[in-house]
């Protein structure tokens, strides 16, 4: 019986290796011994399944990895320093000279340009779609196209893919699919389950949920990952520290409850944004006005709490308002508990790889909004709003 997402980060068994501690402690040795040559011969032989050198398998990592994996519905999971340390190495392992790549045009930045631009070197090419439309997807595939890559929802304009379909389409002519969960995390969506063959996280954000630790995550079957284990974990050496895996595992253990909350909040101020006659666009796949709105009830449970929103093309207008803004800090990343924003352009074409700035003036205010108070947050958008000069309604929250 699968437990729920609760009682498998909550609940440990008891363990006599670590004398009943409630929480498995830091191994921070870098290698491990043997009292035999034969042991450690033994061990050499099975490096997936034993502890040598921790740029291999370390106790604690190993301890965050297994519970990563069933929380993601997965045979296998492994961790990374960073998390475009696991997407590079879900990539690479998918791709050789020659291949063909078919990427969303609103993937991670870093991501795309990996794909985009670095992996042209070794002949490795890349078309970039709208994957709001699996017709789209479709036609950009071809005969050497060895990867499909997702990201659902994006986390600018925050569309999503048809996750059951892009699983369909692409393993019917034997295309390997990766997915960027990080938006959802395993709590509101289980990509796995819908035929998704890798799913890639930034534990740096939801999970870590403190903004103290980096880190990355790829889960998905024992066959794949063990692909990953021989070649692009050891030799690229992205490995995570048992001491940030300690700090993973310790936001793990509250992910759920804080998902609820920034689900809650989310959803409350993407309601507010939308209300206000001077914004001309919320994203967010929670609102039921988000053109995706029926397929997101579809294959997730919830929505998180990182959105945007569009008013104009002012940006001295928008800069004033950002600058205003008292609970929300400006900065790039989300996930944790404190509130952000950040001025953003999204493209405004299919690829936005090497394009002129002239071709990116969609203009966005990205909000991640954190366990503070809703009500707080959003006397702090309307204070920020009338500071700027946008005329705004009062909110009688």
């Amino acid at each position: 019986m699968k437990k729920s997402a609760d009682s498998l980060v909550a609940h440990d068994a008891q363990d006599d290796r670590h004398y009943g501690a409630v929480h498995v402690p830091v191994y921070d040795s870098n290698l491990f011994t043997f009292s035999s040559v034969a042991r450690m011969e033994n061990a050499n032989a099975f490096p997936g399944d034993s502890y040598i050198y921790s740029r291999g398998n370390n106790p604690t990592v190993h301890e965050l990895e297994q519970r990563l994996a069933a929380l993601e519905g997965g045979e296998k999971a492994r961790c990374f320093a960073t998390g475009m340390g696991a997407i590079s190495a879900a990539v690479l392992s998918s791709v050789r000279t020659g291949d063909h790549i078919v990427c969303v045009s609103q993937a991670y930045g870093p991501a795309r340009e990996l794909m985009g631009s670095y992996l042209l070197r070794f002949g490795i090419e890349t078309s970039f779609v709208d994957g709001s439309s699996l017709t789209a997807i479709e036609a950009a595939i071809r005969a050497e196209t060895k990867l499909l890559y997702l990201e659902s929802p994006t986390s600018l304009l925050f569309e999503l893919q048809d996750l059951r379909a892009c699983a369909i389409l692409a393993g019917g002519r034997g295309i390997r699919t990766i997915i960027d969960n990080t938006w959802a995390t395993p709590c509101f969506q289980n990509p796995l389950d819908y035929g998704i063959d890798l799913v890639v996280h930034s534990l740096t954000k939801y999970i870590g949920g403190h903004s103290d630790a980096m880190g990355g995550v790829v889960i998905g079957s024992a066959e794949l990952l063990e692909a990953i284990d021989r070649q692009e974990h050891v030799l690229l050496g992205a490995v995570m520290q048992p001491q940030t895996a300690a700090l993973m595992a310790r936001g793990l253990r509250t992910l759920p409850l804080r998902m609820a909350r920034h689900q809650a909040s989310g959803l409350a101020l993407a309601s507010y944004l939308a209300s206000q006659p001077f914004i001309t666009a919320v994203h967010y796949p929670g609102l039921t006005s988000h053109p995706q709105y029926e397929l997101a009830l579809t294959q997730m449970t919830g929505f998180g709490g990182l959105l945007s929103f569009e008013a104009g093309s002012d940006r001295e207008l928008l800069v004033r308002f950002v600058d205003a803004l008292t609970y929300f800090r400006i900065g790039f990343s989300w996930g944790g508990y404190e509130s952000l924003v950040s001025l953003q352009e999204a493209a405004a074409m299919p690829n936005p790889v090497n394009v002129s700035s002239q071709q990116w003036r969609r203009l966005l205010v990205r909000l991640h909004i954190g366990l503070e108070d809703p009500a707080d947050l959003i006397a702090d958008l309307a204070a920020a709003f009338k500071a700027a000069g946008f005329g705004l309604k009062r909110n009688n929250m």
